[in-house]
């Protein structure tokens, strides 16, 4: 089991720049006792192409005087710290001046390639060149002097490159570089050959060394990338661009995978990576380290040290904050495993593509409605969840297709939308109506069936829409077009065309236990975030769930709600998180104060009684009703982060 309290210790730094000139190994680990700190990630060599300790394989920092690393991995040795040790793989400053014929080519236009050299920041290096055996050299070098307990390699992930060694070598294996298909399978032919390589310069000399390869992205249903490792690090730095909302997706997929221990990565930064001098609210850390437990992971917090070797003491106290409050609670944290109602088949797998959104339209709305749930690929088992959703993407592999049927057949509910539901233009499970294709008009309008905030009228849709013949099926939504897309030759007023009352057509239908939505709604939820896409799905979600939601608890939508097992400890553990987020700046979003929730109603599906429901760690029980296979109890406060355990 990983450890649940780590440190990503970056330090990339110029050889212009004085380096180790106040390291103290008592103030190093002042800093990490500070900060209840149990493993941290320190340097063997940086982006700009540096190592910072002694090396036949490389060439130490121009301004080291001593064994940096050696240091750091003593010091954290004598106080029981982790210290799996870094090695930059992609990027290599030095290198990428000394050695052209490594150089990573990114376009097969010369101009594009040239404007790229002239930037200002690191340039990476090409993974099938004669690179990556000093690579693995480099490696070698480190598991044989300092035997450290991990290697985390930065900044690798399947990427085609025009170099000529690359085009030669794909030429030779019978590639056609201008086809996409075969560029994909020339690029995952190099990250496995690149992967297998250093793995292999791990494991023949420790093999129990931990090994994590960093590409800032858990490509869903890319096993390629994810057997790779020993574990994953989730990079998720909610302030750097990510936002509140990617962690749990990332997470959702992740725990799925079996046998899988995983960090959550976010940063003490302001920002992101490279701030000297961004420090976050003490609150947004507590939050974020309680987010990262709730859904299944252990945390690890981005730092930057000083070129001159001192750890800031402001940092530590920063990351101490939240680190002492995931050590009180860690009891109920190891070993637990999240519990979900509700799977989605990520439409990145499906897609192989990470820039669909359907997923965190998906997500988002799953979070908001303060549901229980996990993403899936078409290789996992279906059969442990009430619903399924298929997100907008539509499925090609028969296989999956014939999982999904298999699970619907069961008594599974199944909730689709937009071509997910279709294949060869015909829909594969009966939801009491025909598929008929997609609608000619874009935007349309929504007509609900059922109670919305803004009563009965038409809301605009800004997505696509397909049409339907319903036979057997309840309508419970329908959509309206627009009395002409706007065009050059067509258009009215400032955005788009009113809707036509006389063009009605039934759009949302359920027969039994599935449901078909006619737009691409989390894509649209994802892009627009408008309510009423929203508000097409929770009506549906609450009708074919009905009562047989495990949670549900009186929270604001901005809430978290996560539901553990540990099985040993035979209890379950109930994760309320709330935080006031605001945005700063431009489209930064942070925490900095706290508003409580107070008398939060929550009720638990459990098979028997339970013995005792327990605030912890305050030890604080709480009385409760236990009627009809529901626990039912009141959490005073939730400030930030609340864990109620119900014991059996």
């Amino acid at each position: 089991m990983i450890r649940k309290r780590q440190v990503h210790l970056d330090f990339h730094t110029s050889g212009l720049m004085p380096v180790g000139k106040t390291f103290s190994k008592e103030q190093f680990q002042a800093a990490l006792k500070a900060g209840h700190v149990n493993s941290i990630t320190v340097f063997s060599k940086c982006h700009h192409g540096w190592s910072y300790h002694p090396t036949k394989e490389n060439k130490i920092h121009p301004e080291l005087t001593f064994d940096l690393l050696g240091a750091q991995l003593e010091a954290c040795k004598e106080i029981d710290v982790n210290a799996p040790v870094y090695i930059s793989a992609g990027f290599d400053e030095k290198d990428w001046d000394i050695h052209p014929e490594w150089r990573f080519m990114h376009s097969d236009n010369k101009a594009d390639c040239e404007e790229y050299e002239k930037e200002t920041h690191f340039h990476l290096l090409c993974l099938n060149t004669e690179y990556l055996d000093v690579l693995c050299r480099q490696i070698e070098e480190v598991m044989i002097n300092y035997n450290p307990c991990g290697i985390f390699l930065d900044i690798v992930a399947p990427r085609f490159c025009y170099c000529e060694k690359c085009k030669k070598d794909m030429k030779e294996m019978g590639l056609d570089i201008t086809k996409e298909e075969d560029r994909r399978k020339f690029e995952n032919f190099v990250y496995d050959k690149y992967t297998k390589a250093t793995n292999n310069a791990v494991k023949k000399h420790s093999p129990t060394a931990t090994v994590f390869h960093n590409g800032g992205h858990i490509p869903k249903g890319d096993y390629g990338v994810i057997n790779a490792n020993t574990h994953l690090e989730l990079e998720s730095l909610p302030t750097g661009g990510w936002g509140y909302d990617h962690f749990p997706l990332s997470a959702a997929y992740v725990r799925s995978l079996k046998d899988t221990d995983f960090l959550g990565m976010t940063g003490k930064f302001h920002h992101s990576w490279g701030e000297f001098g961004g420090f976050k609210h003490p609150n947004a850390l507590i939050y974020e380290t309680a987010l990262s437990v709730a859904n299944g992971a252990g945390c690890s917090i981005g730092d930057q040290m000083h070129p001159l070797g001192e750890m800031n003491m402001a940092t530590y106290n920063l990351i101490g904050a939240a680190y002492s409050r995931i050590e009180e609670r860690e009891p109920w944290l190891d070993g637990a495993i999240n519990v979900a109602d509700i799977a989605v088949l990520s439409a990145e797998s499906l897609a192989n593509n990470r820039d669909t959104k359907a997923d965190i339209g998906a997500n988002r709305m799953l979070l908001e409605n303060n549901c229980l749930y996990n993403f899936v690929d078409g290789t996992m088992d279906f059969s442990g969840y009430k619903l399924l959703i298929l997100p907008d993407a539509e499925i090609e592999d028969e296989k999956i297709i014939a999982k999904i049927k298999a699970f619907a057949d069961k008594g599974g509910k199944v909730i689709a939308s937009a071509k997910a539901l279709t294949k060869d233009g015909k829909f594969f499970l009966d939801c009491g109506a025909e598929f008929t294709g997609e609608n000619k008009f874009n935007p349309t309008y929504f007509v609900p069936a059922f109670p919305t905030v803004n009563g009965k009228t038409e809301y605009i849709m800004r997505c696509d829409s397909y049409t339907l013949d319903v036979k057997d099926g309840t309508v419970e939504a329908y959509v309206q077009n627009p009395y002409f897309n706007r065009t050059r030759e067509h258009f009215c007023s400032h955005a788009h065309t009113p809707n036509n009352p006389a063009e009605q057509f039934p759009a949302v239908v359920i027969k039994g236990n599935i449901a078909y939505i006619g737009w691409d709604i989390f894509t649209a939820y994802a892009k627009h975030g408008h309510l009423c896409f929203k508000e097409i799905f929770t009506p549906v979600l609450d009708k074919l769930m009905g009562d047989n939601f495990t949670v549900d608890v009186k929270i604001p939508d901005k809430a978290v709600v996560t539901y553990t097992r540990q099985e040993e400890e035979k209890r379950n553990i109930l994760h309320l998180l709330f935080a006031h987020t605001t945005v700063r700046g431009t489209n930064t979003e942070v925490i900095e104060d706290t508003v409580p929730l107070y008398n939060v109603e929550c009720s638990v599906k459990k098979e028997n009684k339970p013995s005792k429901v327990i605030l912890q760690p305050e030890g604080k029980e709480l009385s409760f009703e236990y009627d009809k296979g529901n626990v039912k109890f009141i959490v005073p406060d939730v400030d930030i982060h609340r864990m109620v355990v119900i014991e059996d």
